[in-house]
Order: structure tokens, then C-alpha cells, then sequence
């Protein structure tokens, strides 16, 4: 599967809905293929006092579910087909999951492709050899 691939099955999903006046969803859509072959995607959720969360969350959270963890690309879309990079807690979150992900390629604007790892040019596991 190619970067386009992806792209394509996480607009499938990025749709803007107000599920009520506290409450959007689906404005971001993730796909997270995994190193062996998958695909998984979440929407993103908007709340009136901030409890939401990343649409990449909701992909990582669908690819435990199926007891997977490492990542072979990863791509987040607006409604309107834009690449949009992952936030500082998505990227934490999918280098915590294996170590191997830091190879992960991320489309982080239209076109640009990056690994996860060059995204998190300093990570502090590596600065406190802590071990979860």
C-alpha cells in the first residue's frame, strides 16, 4: 500500500458532525497501516471543555484493540483532503507503543513524508533510560 492509499482511506472518514452543542467528532481522520499490512483509522473528538482527543488516538487505540503496535505509516486528513501532522501527544504516544515506530513514515503536510523519529528530535526515555 502506498502513501496516497492511506491518505485516501482516512478521508473516507474525515467528515465534520456536531453530535450536540458540547460534542463535534470527525473533523480529522487517521489511517495507521501497520508493519504487518493493516490498515486502522479514528476520527477526532471535540468537546466543549476540551476532553476530546486525536483522531490518531482513536486509530492507535482500534490497532491494540487487534493486538498490534508497530507502525509502517501513519497519515491524518481534514475534511478537505490537507495532511496535517500529528500533534506532540499523538507522536509521543506512537513512539511509546515500539521502538520501531520511530521508523513510521507520517505525511506531515501534502506530499512531505517524515519518519515519526525525526519528529521527536529529542526523546526523554532515551535521556532517563526509564523502562515502562
Amino acid at each position: 500500500m502506498e502513501s496516497v492509499d492511506l491518505k485516501a482511506i482516512a478521508l473516507l472518514y474525515a467528515k465534520a458532525n456536531e453530535l450536540n452543542d458540547f460534542i463535534a467528532y470527525g473533523s480529522v481522520a487517521a489511517a495507521i497501516q501497520t508493519v504487518d499490512g493493516n490498515v486502522f483509522t479514528g476520527v477526532s473528538i471535540d468537546t466543549a471543555c476540551s476532553m476530546g482527543f486525536c483522531a490518531e488516538h482513536a486509530a492507535v487505540a482500534e490497532m491494540l484493540k487487534h493486538g498490534e503496535s508497530k507502525i509502517k505509516r501513519v497519515v491524518a486528513v481534514t475534511e478537505d483532503g490537507n495532511a496535517v501532522p500529528p500533534c506532540g501527544r499523538c507522536r509521543e504516544l506512537m513512539t511509546q507503543l515500539a521502538q520501531e515506530n520511530q521508523a513510521a513514515i507520517v505525511e506531515v503536510d501534502n506530499n512531505v513524508y517524515v519518519s515519526l523519529g525525526s519528529l521527536m528530535p529529542y526523546d526523554w526515555k532515551k535521556a532517563t533510560n526509564r523502562k515502562w
